[in-house]
C-alpha cells in the first residue's frame, strides 16, 4: 500500500493481513518526513524569520548540506497546525521501527542514494531498494519481438512528432524542457522561462500541457515567437523516455519529479532543477550539491537566470 494512505494499515490489521508499504517518492525526501518531529523540536519547524538559507541540522547524514529551502514546501509553515504537515506526521509511525507493516519498499537504488537508505534502515530494517523500476522494465520487455509497438505508461496521448524533430537535430544540442504532469505555472513565470529558452540561443524542446499554465498570455512578443520557430519544439506531452535516450539531447530543465530525475541519470542526461513541491525541494538539492548532476535553480524563475543556467550546462560544461 502507498505509504501515505496511513488508514489502509487499519484494514489490514482488521483483516489480519500482512502488508507492505510503497514510497513513489525519493529516500533522500523520506528520510526528511521520518525527522519531521525532531524538526518541530529543534524549532527547524516553524522558523521565524524568512531567510532561506540557514542550514538544516536535525536530519541525520545531512547536516551542513540542506536549507530551509530544500525542505518540502509545506514545511515552510509557519503554523504547526497546518493540515498538510499534520497529515504527513500522522502518517509517520506507520513506516518507523514501530511499524505494523512488513517492510518499505522504495524506487530507488543504492549507488545513488546509499549513505541515505542507511540512514533509513537504523530505523526501518526491512528497506527493499528496487529502483529505477522503469529501466526493469525496459530490460524485461528488450528482445520480445511480440509488440513492435513501446510500452508506455503515459496517462495522455504522446506527441511522437517532436522525435521526428529530435532526429534532424546535431548530437547533444537541444534541452529537453518539461515540468511533469502537475506542475502549474503562474502566466509571468511561464514568460519568464520562455524568454530565458529563447534568449539562451539554445535549441529546446519544450512539453506544454493545457492545464500547466494558470491562463494563457493576451500576446506573444515577436522575439519569442520567431527564436521558437528557428530553435524550438513545443508539444502537449512527450515519450519522454525515448527524449531522453535520443542522441540529439543535451539537457533537461525539469521539476525534479523522482521519476523524471531516475529517468534522466538512467540516461546520462543532466539537469537544470526548477522544482515544484513535496520531495521535489530535496532532489534539485542533490541533483545540484550531492551527485553533481546538474543545477538547482529552485525559488527564482528570472529570464537572465534561465539564461544563464541553460548556457552554462549546454555550452560552458557541456562535456
Amino acid at each position: 500500500m502507498n505509504g501515505v494512505m496511513g488508514y489502509a494499515c487499519d484494514v489490514a490489521n482488521d483483516v489480519g493481513l500482512p502488508f507492505m508499504y510503497v514510497r513513489t517518492i525519493s529516500a533522500c525526501c523520506v528520510l526528511v518526513f521520518f525527522c519531521l518531529t525532531k524538526l518541530i523540536e529543534s524549532g527547524e519547524i516553524a522558523f521565524a524569520g524568512n531567510d532561506l538559507d540557514t542550514p538544516i541540522k536535525s536530519i541525520p547524514g545531512m547536516e551542513g548540506l540542506i536549507r530551509r529551502r530544500d525542505l518540502p514546501m509545506f514545511c515552510r509553515t509557519r503554523n504547526l497546525s497546518d493540515p498538510i504537515l499534520n497529515f504527513y506526521l500522522q502518517n509517520l509511525p506507520e513506516i518507523t521501527e514501530n511499524s505494523r507493516g512488513h517492510g518499505l519498499i522504495l524506487n530507488t537504488f543504492d549507488d545513488i542514494e546509499g549513505p541515505i537508505l542507511a540512514q533509513i534502515r537504523a530505523l526501518c530494517p526491512n528497506l527493499y531498494a528496487v529502483g529505477p523500476l522503469h529501466s526493469h522494465l525496459k530490460y524485461k520487455l528488450a528482445g520480445q519481438s511480440s509488440s513492435s509497438t513501446p510500452c508506455s505508461n503515459s496517462l495522455w496521448k504522446e506527441d511522437t512528432s517532436c522525435i521526428t524533430w529530435l532526429d534532424s537535430q546535431p548530437p547533444k544540442s537541444v534541452l529537453y524542457v518539461s515540468f511533469g504532469s502537475l506542475a502549474v505555472m503562474a502566466k509571468e513565470q511561464y514568460m519568464e522561462l520562455w524568454h530565458g529558452l529563447v534568449n539562451s540561443g539554445s535549441r529546446f524542446l519544450w512539453v506544454i500541457r493545457l492545464e500547466s499554465v494558470a491562463s494563457d498570455p493576451t500576446e506573444i512578443p515577436l522575439e519569442l515567437s520567431k527564436g521558437t520557430e528557428e530553435r524550438g519544439y513545443i508539444v502537449g506531452w512527450s515519450p519522454q523516455e525515448e527524449v531522453l535516450a535520443h542522441r540529439a539531447v543535451g539537457g533537461f530543465l525539469t521539476h525534479s519529479g523522482w521519476n523524471s530525475t531516475l529517468e534522466s541519470v538512467f540516461e546520462g542526461v543532466p539537469m537544470i532543477c526548477w522544482p515544484y513541491f513535496l520531495d521535489q525541494q530535496v532532489i534539485s538539492r542533490y541533483v545540484g550539491e550531492v551527485w553533481k548532476l546538474g543545477l538547482d535553480m529552485k525559488d527564482t524563475c528570472d529570464r537572465v537566470i534561465v539564461e544563464k543556467a541553460v548556457r552554462e550546462l549546454m555550452e560552458d560544461r557541456k562535456d
